[in-house]
């Protein structure tokens, strides 16, 4: 050993290298501090982040508050309607201190649904609606808030006229489906069960409703697709919002020493922090929202602020999915940028945008759909290939767009000054573009789509039902006005004001007399009474004179003709009603056979018909009233006064407005729902593409101040924002269209329809048009201001 060896100090131990989980959260850090402490500029681009993100959650949301909003408003609906006569004994049959007969007392009023219910109870108990504090006394009513403001409202005096009642009490809100349902509950003291009134012991009905049909389940499975779909892209696209500047910013990282890798995990913790607070601002918009929620009704439908509670486990995703998208989406972008010190940014490629991997996406959705999403019409529905064939081929669209934008634009040249200035940004740059269009493109494809699906199911969901209102626009029935008020009731129907016609009959049945066995089945026909003019309507009955009676046979039906002459026998005795004493009238021998027609409900008519004067109608027993009124539409508030009339006469009557057809009410609330998420998400949609417009302006802010000081045209630099923003929706709506028809014309195959108009598209293409002069006009007010001479300062 010698004395240098004792010198000689041990080498120090090498430090152990952090782990990979340690580098990547202190990258994710550092960036999380870069985008909370980077200035006013940097708040600018985290803002934008967050409101982007913060839209697309709110809609998330308010998406999945939707399965708790539909279950409370059943729940409501079903709680106060009548319990089955199974559920509480002697419903609807005996009568108790709280039972009570009520009668249905449903109207409308200039398009909108009047619920109501004129109830009598049976004793000093009665059982009570839901929301309902105290029974209405005689003349008295508990109404909604809604109906309440309605009847407050000027111009309101004929629904005043209608609902004479004095309102007593408010229902509450654990008796109304939604807070502009407008209902009343009114007392009487002359209702009987011989006027109408059923009595009832119990509110509150489990019974469940009828099942969706197989193609109604497919119809809401895309339904949430397309609503949703662009929401995922939105908030993909947000977290991307001031790139330029980041990735400057991250050149200068390399300049002190960050490698690539580093560069990109700080700029997915940039964006992981945009998105994190736009969880935050989008629970804020959705809870601040929501407080609105019954103020505004959109298509007739509105929500109680505490029906919008998100499912938790759907909320979880969301708040799981969405900071995972940010850094997931960024770390995607910045395989497609090279960044290098000295502040270089290189965007460019080697090679384009290829189409051999964006192609066959849409094409394995399109084959999903066709190999396993075909649905029978009693086999139940398995939902997961029609959302991830329908996924597929909407994101599958989002792909193709940027490579269509990029070869589109490289081979424009020339043209006017704002055309060249608008085409060579997007040859500088398509991909921005692209993005802010693809929201677009997945909406109005995905729109187009269930378009096509709906008119396809248009014949099993809308029954035409052979009325024709061009002969009469309304008709009631009633069975509480007999005698001498059946006669009346027509002539006030006459006497009011814009009714022209009223085809009013006294109705009842006549049966050939004799004594019959158990099994045997007594000859029997009806027996209608009215004007000439109201027969004419009925029958072909050619010439006719008050006192004159006719044999009506049906068309093209030899066995109820046979039936109807084995009953009405001319010159023979009749007897009319089914009590104990009916009356005996003898029909005139001298009656002529004609033929029935239908009436403008669609109804046929046969049987014995006569004038008044021919039969005393006040006179016939057990008859009731029917009555079909064609008015004077050029009338102010027609239907209104027929309206009045008919409630004077019987508050229970049956009064409808005639129409051709008849909607199924299943298929008509998903075409609402599909209204009401439309329209979201194209709000949505504008949001976004002006927020990236802005962005994309803020951006070239310098750039847009140098072209100004050089002389050029602030309507120059307008136009040419609206041709950068309509060229690549031009080409997204393209997308769109052929991508929609693709998807709408697989999903009716899917359902074994068959495409009834390939000529759909046009509403959507119009609306995405729209959208463009929208964002277009928003956006100049911030564009003058940008090309302001103080945007050439540097500091």
């Amino acid at each position: 050993m010698t004395l240098l060896d004792e010198k000689r100090a041990p080498a120090p131990p090498r430090p152990t290298p952090p782990s990979w989980g340690a580098v990547t959260l202190r990258d994710f850090g550092l960036g999380i501090r870069f985008a909370a402490a980077g200035g006013r500029e940097g708040w600018i681009r985290t803002l934008l982040t967050a409101v982007g993100v913060g839209l697309g959650v709110a809609l998330l949301l308010l998406a999945s508050s939707v399965p708790h909003l539909l279950d409370e408003r059943n729940a409501r609906e079903q709680a106060r309607s009548e319990a089955p006569a199974s559920a509480s004994p002697g419903a609807g049959v005996e009568k108790s201190d709280r039972s009570v007969l009520r009668i249905n007392t449903t109207t409308d009023f200039r398009d909108r649904t009047v619920g109501g219910y004129l109830m009598r109870p049976d004793g000093p108990t009665p059982v009570l609606p839901p929301g309902v504090a105290r029974f209405p006394g005689p003349g008295e009513m508990a109404a909604s808030p809604a109906l309440k403001e309605l009847l407050a409202e000027p111009g309101s005096e004929l629904l005043r006229e209608r609902l004479p009642y004095a309102i007593t009490d408010t229902i509450g809100d654990a008796g109304l489906r939604s807070p502009g349902e407008l209902l009343y509950y009114a007392g009487s003291d002359t209702l009987t069960s011989a006027g109408g009134g059923h009595r009832i012991a119990a509110y509150g009905d489990d019974r469940q409703g009828d099942p969706f049909p197989p193609i109604l389940i497919v119809l809401v499975i895309m339904v949430c697709v397309v609503l949703l779909a662009p929401v995922a892209i939105f908030i993909a696209t947000a977290v991307r919002f001031g790139g330029d500047r980041r990735d400057r910013r991250l050149a200068a990282l390399r300049l002190v020493g960050a490698d690539i890798r580093t560069t990109r995990r700080i700029a997915a913790g940039e964006a992981l922090f945009g998105a994190l607070l736009g969880l935050l601002l989008g629970l804020g918009f959705f809870l601040a929202g929501r407080q609105f929620a019954g103020a505004v009704e959109i298509w007739d439908f509105s929500a109680f602020p505490a029906d919008l509670m998100p499912d938790l486990r759907l909320a979880a995703l969301i708040g799981v999915a969405v900071p995972l998208t940010a850094v997931l989406v960024t770390l995607a972008a910045m395989r497609s940028v090279v960044i290098e010190p000295l502040g270089v940014v290189r965007r460019g490629r080697d090679r384009g945008r290829r189409l051999w991997w964006r192609l066959p996406v849409p094409l394995a959705g399109l084959a999903v759909l066709a190999l396993w999403g075909r649905v029978e019409e009693y086999a139940p529905v398995n939902p997961f290939p029609i959302i991830t064939g329908a996924v597929l081929v909407l994101f599958g669209l989002a792909l193709l767009l940027p490579w269509l934008v990029e070869a589109c634009v490289s081979r424009l040249r020339g043209g006017p000054v704002p055309w060249q200035l608008a085409t060579r940004r997007l040859q500088l740059s398509s991909g921005a573009a692209s993005r802010a269009v693809s929201g677009v493109t997945v909406a109005v494809a995905g729109a187009i789509a269930l378009q096509m699906l709906f008119a396809a199911m248009n014949a099993d969901f809308n029954r035409m039902t052979g009325q024709d209102p061009s002969r009469a626009q309304f008709a009631g029935y009633s069975e509480n006005v007999t005698g001498e008020g059946a006669t009346a009731a027509i002539e006030r129907f006459r006497a009011t004001k814009g009714v022209e016609v009223v085809i009013g009959a006294v109705e009842a049945f006549a049966s050939k007399p004799g004594d019959y066995g158990e099994d045997d089945v007594q000859p029997t026909t009806s027996l209608t009474v009215g004007t000439c003019e109201t027969l004419r309507e009925l029958a072909r009955i050619g010439a006719c004179e008050d006192g004159d009676t006719f044999v009506v046979h049906p068309r093209d039906d030899k066995d109820m003709t046979a039936w109807v002459d084995e009953t009405a026998r001319k010159g023979e005795v009749l007897e009319v009603g089914s009590g104990e004493k009916p009356m005996r009238w003898t029909l005139p021998a001298d009656s002529r056979t004609v033929t029935g027609r239908e009436d403008p409900m669609g109804d046929p008519h046969w049987g014995i018909m006569a004038t008044l004067g021919a039969v005393d109608a006040g006179a016939l027993p057990d008859a009731t009233i029917t009555t079909q009124i064609r008015v004077d539409q050029s009338v102010p508030d027609v239907a209104e006064h027929v309206r009045n009339t008919a409630a004077e006469i019987d508050p229970g009557m049956r009064f409808v407005t005639l129409s051709p057809v008849e909607r199924n009410r299943q298929y008509a609330s998903i075409q609402t729902g599909l209204q009401l998420g439309a329209t979201a998400v194209l709000l949505l949609i504008a949001a976004s593409m002006l927020v990236s417009q802005l962005e994309q302006l803020r951006e070239r802010r310098r750039l847009l101040s140098v072209l100004v000081a050089f002389g050029t045209r602030r309507s120059t630099l307008g136009w040419s924002v609206l041709w950068q923003t309509a060229v690549p929706v031009v080409l997204g709506l393209a997308v769109a269209v052929a991508g929609g028809l693709g998807l709408g014309a697989t999903l009716v195959w899917m359902i074994q329809k068959q495409v009834s108009d390939w000529w759909l598209f046009w509403p959507m293409a119009g609306a995405g048009g729209a959208l463009i002069v929208l964002v277009t006009l928003l956006s100049l007010p911030p564009l003058w201001r940008m090309m302001r001479p103080d945007g050439l300062r540097s500091e």
